[in-house]
């Protein structure tokens, strides 16, 4: 099955699609790509062979693979310089979450004169973009988990702060984007789990949300249902097609639904993220059964509402088993303490970052410091609200 859609961008869909870069880049008008992808995925033979292609074609590829899992404003920083001194026209995010959204990064970042921060998502601080100097991006993300190729902004951690930051702009959403299953079928099964419940936490967010936003609800609720279809066929059996597209397009979807907003499962695991270098999609996992029992007095009704949809019985409370059993599987840790000691949590220093965190404002119920302390307490010793 090979599809074009036409949002929320140019999205080519189906398997083999990746053997359609080239035509991505001359519709783009790429004639002297950057290519972003993760230190771990260049010597791949999936890797290589796209590599090989597009050098065949161009001439010439410059590569630029020398960024963090949590990426910083360093890293954006010297994949800046190579675009610029290299004359690059465009990049080509391939990767997982942390190379798009670094690819995306340079690709906005190469013709600003004001630093990045400048640009984090705070009111219209975006406007101050020169959108003329903002450059081409396609995306082709071999993990299903962010959906950052069809987000609008990128996470990148000020190393000073320690904080990590959202930087956004209209213009971050590439031009194309490539959904291939193929680039996805041997992401070891624990990577699997983490992204997919990274996909399921930003479709739940998005659904829980309050404001009205229906095209989001509805996005939102396909894409838990896609989850639910697929995530553990995808962590048992990573060489079904099927299942690896499914969840491709559930990520895609997640970050096109959040538009209308997140949650405290995104505020708690930020700082997480930016002070113990702890997986997105894992820390998602660990906090969102303790969110999702904290909101339950505002979130109630819509979840009950979207069981029957996603394939569960009606109840608040088989929602949550969904949620636990989800994590049983994939054994992923209940506490947070089990993947950062207890001694080096600075819970007031956490708890401030979480607070301040953009995604604190759609949480359905009001935050406040005091009640971001007591998530990471609850979170930390491993009971349910």
């Amino acid at each position: 099955m090979k599809s074009n859609w036409n949002y929320p961008t140019n999205v080519w869909v189906g398997e083999g699609r990746s053997s359609d870069l080239i035509d991505a880049c001359n519709l783009s008008k790429i004639n002297n790509p950057l290519f972003v992808t993760d230190k771990d995925l260049i010597s791949l033979p999936m890797t290589v062979e796209i590599i090989s292609n597009l050098k065949n074609v161009l001439g010439k590829l410059d590569i630029f693979s020398e960024f963090t899992g949590n990426p910083t404003g360093k890293n954006i920083t010297e994949g800046v310089k190579i675009y610029n001194n290299n004359s690059c026209d465009g990049v080509i995010a391939f990767g997982g979450g942390s190379a798009l959204d670094v690819g995306k990064a340079i690709a906005f970042m190469c013709g600003q004169s004001r630093p990045i921060w400048d640009f984090e998502d705070i009111g219209d601080y975006w406007k101050r973009a020169d959108e003329t100097k903002i450059s081409p991006i396609i995306a082709l993300p071999t993990t299903a988990g962010t959906g950052s190729e069809t987000g609008r902004a990128s996470a990148i951690i000020n190393e000073e702060t320690g904080v990590k930051k959202i930087i956004f702009h209209p213009k971050f959403l590439p031009a194309i984007v490539i959904l291939d299953p193929k680039l996805t079928l041997d992401l070891p099964p624990r990577i699997t789990a983490a992204t997919g419940m990274d996909a399921l936490a930003h479709n739940l967010e998005a659904f829980c949300a309050p404001g009205f936003h229906p095209m989001a609800d509805g996005i939102a609720l396909e894409g838990m249902r896609l989850v639910k279809n697929s995530l553990i066929e995808a962590f048992k059996n990573g060489k079904n097609i099927d299942a690896r597209l499914e969840m491709l397009t559930a990520a895609s979807m997640g970050s096109t639904a959040f538009q209308k907003g997140l949650g405290a499962i995104h505020s708690l695991s930020h700082p997480v993220n930016a002070q113990f270098n702890v997986h997105h999609g894992l820390s998602n996992a660990i906090f969102m059964p303790y969110v999702l029992t904290f909101n339950k007095a505002e979130i109630s009704k819509k979840i009950i509402s979207a069981c029957d949809y996603i394939g569960l019985e009606k109840s608040f409370d088989h929602f949550l088993q969904w949620i636990l059993d989800l994590r049983k599987e994939f054994n992923i840790p209940h506490k947070l303490s089990e993947i950062v000691e207890k001694e080096k949590i600075d819970l007031d220093k956490l708890s401030e970052m979480a607070y301040a965190d953009p995604s604190t404002n759609g949480n359905p119920k009001k935050l406040t410091v005091a009640d971001m302390k007591t998530l990471y307490q609850h979170s930390i010793n491993g009971e349910l609200f």
